[in-house]
């Protein structure tokens, strides 16, 4: 029996078919999970005749343009194959119940969504009866786009098949399976009892763009019920690097895949370009438009991506055609300073030895109550690289509730992660001691030499005061083009050539995120009228770079201190 989903995914390991990483993964994981299938302690086995069944339905719905079957490509198979393959050897329920999809603009998303939606209305058999599926959004134009979807799908099947005449009915807002009393439904964040569902399928589309997953949440919450619920979010990217999007579920489905978190029950596949250097090789473009695999489509499409790239090139405009055509992430500005990807790139797992090393401490302080930032640059004088990393003082006048929906930030959650303190003060302003005490146990923690502990003058209070009077160097820099736009520079060309280092602070990603620069002739340095946008905690980093990049590495450290370590202890 022919087994779409395997052949697929043996053709892109092989590299047959050449894909993303995630992708390879994704494939990957279903080839090993074949194998480990065969395994009486495995709980999961693979129902080929399931999975091409669904396949086959949605492959032969009508397209509403001309009436004929669309077929499906193979990718599209692999995705609704697996879906409804994978079952618990125990119940015969689907393994998967949460599903996260991304591909660049036009790769038919609306085909696999859709299909997946009138084959679970007419054809489900757990319920039986009142089975209850959402096209879900933010905002409820948004949600109506994939149900307009189904119900043009379900009107031209309609046309020919007199079997869903009598057993579906398309009504202004709902799809009726008019036998099993189920149905489909658009759901938007302000739909009166959204708390109410009892959902068996979600499709959230395109929710790359949303600040609030509250729409995910109801639906997840209401399928606590169901014996085989099933949530699908099909996204493209967006400039939203610090919605939920980006920050919870792209790094989940990426550790899900790495192998870092094992959850047998969500479904992972990106298509993405990998670097900006394969936006230069059109040959490589498949692997954010998968489409581009039909022949037939790829004849139409390509000088389209082509032309379209091609002029973003000429008008210096490109975010947008790296976001839609090519599904990578990007901030929203075109004079963004450092990418999403080059700072991804400079992560590190493992924190390096930081006991006994010289330091460069930056402070960028508030004026009022809102936010302040310690950041500190460390030389790792052996690997010839600096290690950054930094801490928030978060205000709390007004509530912290109502300061995490102004900022759009979730300070309670970087909070847990121990990277910014919330105020002491009844006030709500910033607590100056908190800072003081954080700083000097942070220095006898790691029994760093402080070489210098920077500040910018007009947020100068008593916590200067306070170090100059315990004999530290205390460093005024100057906030200008003069004093700041070559660290500034240099800072961006060390992330690039991978010779910074930083822990997975969420916070400091936040503010290099929404970091924007201006210029005055080859001069640059961060637009601070973007405050709003909280970029203190690299605003302090830079702080302390005016010092650290002139840091000489040569005579700070040789092998032969080691020798020191090692040679006199008996």
């Amino acid at each position: 029996m022919i087994d779409q989903v395997t052949t697929y995914a043996k053709a892109i390991v092989s590299k047959k078919i050449l894909a993303s990483k995630k992708v390879v993964q994704a494939c990957k994981r279903h080839l090993k999970d074949l194998e480990k299938s065969e395994q009486d302690d495995f709980p999961y086995y693979f129902d080929v005749r399931k999975s091409e069944a669904v396949i086959k339905f949605i492959g032969s719905l009508p397209n509403p343009d001309d009436g004929k079957p669309m077929t499906l490509i193979n990718y599209q198979a692999f995705i609704i194959g697996s879906l409804f393959g994978w079952k618990k050897k125990e119940t015969g329920y689907r393994r998967y119940t949460m599903a996260v999809v991304s591909m660049a603009r036009k790769q038919g998303k609306s085909i696999i969504v859709a299909g997946i939606a009138l084959y679970m209305l007419r054809y489900e058999k757990t319920p039986l009866v009142a089975r209850q599926i959402y096209t879900a959004a933010n905002k409820r134009d948004q949600a109506k786009v994939t149900f307009n979807y189904a119900v043009a799908f379900l009107d031209s099947l309609r046309k020919i098949s007199k079997y869903f005449r009598q057993h579906t009915r398309i009504k202004r807002d709902e799809i009726e399976d008019v036998t099993s009393h189920s149905f489909i439904k658009p759901l938007s964040k302000d739909t009166k009892g959204i708390q109410g569902l009892n959902a068996l399928l979600g499709i959230l589309d395109e929710q790359a763009d949303s600040n609030d997953c509250s729409v995910l949440e109801a639906i997840q919450k209401s399928q606590r019920q169901q014996e085989q619920p099933l949530t699908i979010v099909i996204s493209t990217v967006s400039t939203n690097v610090n919605g939920w999007f980006h920050e919870k579920e792209y790094r989940y489905a990426t550790q899900v895949l790495n192998g870092e978190i094992k959850d047998d029950s969500y479904f992972a596949i990106w298509y993405e370009q990998e670097n900006e250097e394969e936006l230069q090789d059109e040959k490589t473009w498949i692997k954010s438009n998968p489409i581009l695999i039909s022949k037939k489509i790829s004849k139409k499409l390509l000088p389209k991506l082509r032309e379209d790239w091609e002029r973003a090139q000429s008008m210096e405009t490109t975010t947008s055609s790296k976001i839609f055509t090519f599904n990578m992430w990007q901030q929203a500005s075109e004079d963004s300073y450092i990418s999403v990807k080059e700072w991804a790139n400079t992560l590190v797992e493992d924190k390096p030895n930081l006991y006994g090393r010289d330091v460069y401490l930056g402070m960028d302080l508030a004026r009022v109550g809102d936010l302040s930032a310690v950041s500190w640059v460390v030389p790792i004088e052996e690997e010839n690289k600096f290690y950054v990393d930094g801490h928030g003082f978060v205000g709390t006048r007004g509530g912290i509730e109502n300061k995490i929906q102004r900022d759009k930030i979730e300070y309670s959650m970087l909070h847990k992660r121990g990277e910014v303190t919330f105020s002491n003060l009844q006030s709500g302003n910033i607590d100056d001691q908190q800072i003081i005490d954080y700083i000097y146990n942070l220095i006898n923690e790691y029994h760093w030499n402080v070489i210098g502990i920077c500040y910018d003058r007009y947020s100068a209070n008593h916590i200067i005061d306070t170090f100059n009077e315990d004999g530290f160097t205390m460093i005024d820099v100057a906030q200008g083009y003069a004093t700041l736009s070559e660290p500034t520079k240099q800072f961006r060309k060390l992330v690039q050539d991978k010779k910074i280092m930083h822990p997975d602070n969420r916070m400091l990603e936040i503010a290099v995120n929404n970091s924007v620069v201006k210029s005055v002739n080859d001069a640059i340095i961060l637009d601070k009228t973007m405050y709003r946008n909280k970029i203190d905690l690299l605003a302090a980093l830079l702080d302390a770079f005016t010092q650290a990049y002139n840091h000489d590495f040569s005579t700070s450290y040789s092998k032969d201190d080691d020798y020191y370590e090692n040679q006199f202890h008996f």
